[in-house]
């Protein structure tokens, strides 16, 4: 069972060191919001598995984490950031999936006692997941630096509206897609969208939800009158919706390449080798991606 489980940034090839543990820069991509590049790799013992795009909204009354980073030191680094710009208490810890990039710094945040965010469904994915994810993370860089599972305390089922005193951020739990637990956020004083993995840039995406939900949700996100986005991979903000076009033609290349293979009688074996090819050129970690991605869709679609 664990074997068809997408392992997103897990394991990696070595790759240069990352940074020196402590506070790490940020741009600040609107008002109060500061966001962390995290590498264009998988996660290895060079990098920590600060990989993910992660950061903070300062508010009046609190601080909110958007991603608390992809391990226990990822983690401890970003509170440390927190801690040079701001005082004030850490609120909200969002994880906006399962994906070890995403979940493994929460327990550098017990310690302040925090609402910890996720969607109704992560959970559970938890639990299916979480203790072979954190084995993995172990084994690549050290049991001590992997970080621990940390349950959400607020699930969000359809949306939850997060108070930092003078902004508010409205979470939003989707449908199955990029996976079966992706959360994405609003930031109201900026209007900055911030979609998590739902919306990679540069970076090849992993599917691990349903191809034709990530293009429903793309395109619900895509209506949002929002001035930037923040992608889970990528550059730190991109123009919205316009930086959604890359990923939005992954997607559909993949689904038509796909569908055609299945009517044409392709079997999964070969369809692996030559659907969304006329993409690689287009996306870094593509060799180690796709295919995935065309086993996945191909599972989805046959059916269908």
């Amino acid at each position: 069972m664990l074997g068809g489980f997408c392992l997103c940034c897990l394991p990696g090839r070595s790759g240069a060191a990352f940074a020196a543990d402590g506070p790490f820069a940020t741009q600040e991509v609107g008002e109060g919001v500061h966001i962390r590049r995290g590498v264009d790799e998988d996660a290895t013992s060079s990098n920590e598995d600060a990989i993910a795009n992660i950061g903070f909204i300062i508010g009046r009354d609190g601080v909110l984490v958007t991603d608390p980073g992809g391990s226990l030191i990822d983690g401890q680094n970003l509170r440390a950031t927190i801690r040079q710009k701001t005082q004030a208490p850490i609120k909200y810890v969002v994880m906006s999936h399962i994906h070890p990039d995403h979940i493994f710094g929460a327990g550098a945040f017990l310690q302040d006692q925090p609402i910890f965010v996720g969607h109704h469904a992560l959970a559970e994915a938890m639990r299916q997941r979480g203790a072979y994810y954190q084995g993995v993370l172990a084994d690549i860089v050290g049991a001590d630096r992997a970080g621990q599972i940390v349950q959400p305390t607020l699930e969000v089922k359809e949306t939850a509206l997060l108070d930092l005193g003078d902004r508010i951020v409205s979470a939003h739990a989707h449908a199955p897609a990029h996976t079966t637990c992706d959360l994405s956020m609003i930031d109201q004083k900026t209007g900055i969208l911030l979609p998590a993995d739902l919306v990679f840039v540069n970076r090849a995406p992993s599917l691990d939800g349903s191809l034709q939900g990530w293009l429903k949700e793309l395109a619900s996100l895509k209506a949002i009158a929002a001035p930037r986005a923040v992608p889970g991979h990528g550059p730190v903000a991109i123009d919205w919706p316009a930086g959604a076009a890359d990923i939005e033609r992954y997607l559909t290349t993949l689904r038509n390449d796909v569908k055609q293979a299945i009517a044409d009688g392709v079997d999964i074996d070969q369809a692996e080798k030559k659907a969304a090819q006329s993409e690689s050129g287009n996306w870094k970690l593509f060799e180690d991606y796709n295919e995935r991605n065309v086993i996945a869709a191909y599972k989805e679609l046959e059916w269908q």
